[in-house]
């Protein structure tokens, strides 16, 4: 199947450090081509993939000091896909809704994965423009807020089994890995990690958007002995520390759309204490491969309960739902069955793992 990938350009493909729809389509784009398919992605020109690479910009637009204004990277993309789509059996879009004028005119099969949230009020009548657009969510929760929509599939995120090797241990402090944001709530780790009596490790990107919330809310919070700010890492560090851990914080107060690094915790054996948002039911087995919790009091009983899970269990469950290969395969179920849907047959959908 030739296959073009459409990526956003802010962040390179895979990221550098944060950064989760790029590192998605990372791992997707790299899985079809092992299965086999003729694949194409156009992402900025720093990407490294083992696709065709087809350069929108030349960098990747956050990193690009140069850049000033990022739209207009991003609909040269746009208007680039509209001009070479023909040349495919199927494209997938992963940047938002800006190219959806574009693909409501396309004359080739395509799909369109939305990877935010979608319980904002202003989308209602933007998605009622293009209800027909065959759309993919990332967890069944991310879909509540827009139900009546051309829904082809859930499918949940997934890793390279070897990126984030198992540790059958872990040790003796708590992580906190994403985004300072009030909705992420990394002060809710923070407390709760004092709570505990246990260190915690928090390595997270800071947003311009974000810099005035961290500098007055979060910052003095750092000053605590016990509480670490690594900043953004790289996957290997990354990978040290999430394994290291005695459990990942998932501290959220939004609907998550899914949650990347609860997924990356799995893969090294790290149970996942979260709050009950979003998708975390979702991926999260309650008792097997963490707790789900919905107050801090919650918070320190499932901190004292780590030792009744398995770090092994965390791990299979990895395995069994959580990995590229697995998300890829359900993807090219969808292809499949947009190059052959008709006007009659609209009934398919993959439900995810």
């Amino acid at each position: 199947m030739r296959i073009l990938q459409v990526a956003p350009l802010i962040e390179r493909v895979p990221p550098v450090a944060y950064g989760g729809t790029e590192r998605v389509v990372s791992y997707l784009t790299d899985t079809l081509v092992d299965l086999g398919h003729d694949v194409t992605l156009i992402a900025s020109g720093d990407s490294i993939t083992k696709a065709r690479l087809l350069a929108a910009a030349p960098r990747a637009l956050r990193l690009d000091e140069s850049c000033v204004d990022p739209l207009a990277h991003e609909i040269r993309e746009v208007e680039i896909v509209a001009r070479i789509a023909e040349q495919f059996d199927l494209v997938h879009f992963h940047t938002g809704f800006l190219h959806m004028p574009i693909a409501k005119r396309l004359r080739v099969p395509h799909v369109t994965t939305l990877h935010g949230r979608l319980d904002v009020p202003d989308l209602v009548p933007l998605m009622d423009e293009f209800r027909e657009l065959p759309l993919v969510s990332i967890s069944h929760a991310q879909r509540l807020p827009l139900e009546g929509m051309n829904w082809h599939g859930t499918v949940y995120h997934g890793l390279p089994p070897d990126l984030l090797p198992f540790n059958p241990v872990g040790g003796d402090y708590l992580a906190f890995v994403g985004r300072i944001s009030p909705e992420k709530r990394v002060d809710r780790a923070i407390a709760l990690a004092k709570q505990a009596g246990m260190p915690l490790r928090i390595a997270a990107k800071v947003d311009p958007a974000d810099a005035q919330y961290f500098e007055h809310d979060i910052q003095p919070l750092l000053a605590d002995p016990d509480v670490s700010f690594l900043g953004e890492l790289a996957d290997d560090d990354k990978a040290a520390l999430v394994g290291g851990a005695r459990a990942l914080l998932f501290p959220i107060d939004w609907p998550e759309p899914f949650g990347m690094v609860v997924i990356e915790a799995l893969s090294c054996g790290t149970p996942v204490i979260a709050w009950n948002h979003g998708s975390v039911p979702e991926l999260i087995d309650s008792g097997v491969t963490g707790w789900i919790i919905d107050s801090e009091e919650a918070g320190a009983e499932a901190i004292a309960q780590l030792d009744r899970i398995d770090r092994h269990a965390c791990r299979a469950a990895f395995e069994q739902r959580f990995v590229a290969e697995r998300m890829a395969r359900d993807y090219v179920q969808i292809y499949e069955h947009l190059l052959h849907e008709t006007r009659n047959d609209r009934s398919f959908e993959v439900t995810g793992a």
